[in-house]
């Protein structure tokens, strides 16, 4: 299988500056995307993303996330379910940023990657102190939480990052403003 296009933040702003037909799909979650993002693009998380529910026509689909990997993600999935034209945006919405372009910035909140961080070490550290002080197989505990990082590493999947993902303090509620304008 061939390797997904990408682009650049500026030649997809330039393209965009040029009327170029496109649509520019955000796969963070709901809060992520409030917190910051590009003003033309529509937030479809990535575990809600599906080939069926896109109505681009024949437009391209340009995909981008915070960084650039669940961008990647996304593409890879939409490819495997049938979609054509697509490309990812390098360097995701940090890189749209650092490139000086504009976004729409909203409230802002923790980033899902601090919150797997915060909850991993949380877990570790709870975990080593209940087997010093309680019963050594609380350290099963740490063990459980460090075989999870080491998965999610390799495969580049977080199963804790999906979970907090879907925790009620990581969603937008219905009728409450994406973005500050």
């Amino acid at each position: 299988m061939t390797a997904i296009p990408q682009i650049s933040p500026d030649e997809l702003a330039r393209k965009k500056a040029a009327g170029e037909p496109m649509h520019l799909i955000d796969v963070r979650t709901p809060v992520e995307f409030r917190e910051a993002h590009v003003d033309f693009a529509e937030n479809v998380p990535l575990d809600r993303i599906n080939a069926g529910d896109l109505t681009t026509g024949t437009d391209p689909i340009y995909v981008i996330c915070r960084s650039g990997s669940r961008a990647q993600k996304a593409c890879e999935k939409l490819r495997t379910e049938g979609a054509g034209n697509l490309a990812f945006v390098t360097g995701g919405t940090e890189g749209w940023i650092a490139a000086g372009l504009d976004v729409v910035r909203g409230k802002r909140a923790i980033s899902l990657e601090r919150q797997v961080r915060i909850a991993a070490g949380s877990l570790v550290l709870i975990g080593a102190i209940l087997a010093l002080t309680v019963h050594p197989l609380f350290v099963l505990l740490s063990g459980f939480v460090g075989a999870g990082l080491v998965f999610a590493g390799v495969t580049d999947t977080c199963g804790m990052g999906m979970l907090l993902a879907r925790m009620p303090w990581n969603q937008v509620k219905e009728g409450e403003p994406s973005c500050a304008a």
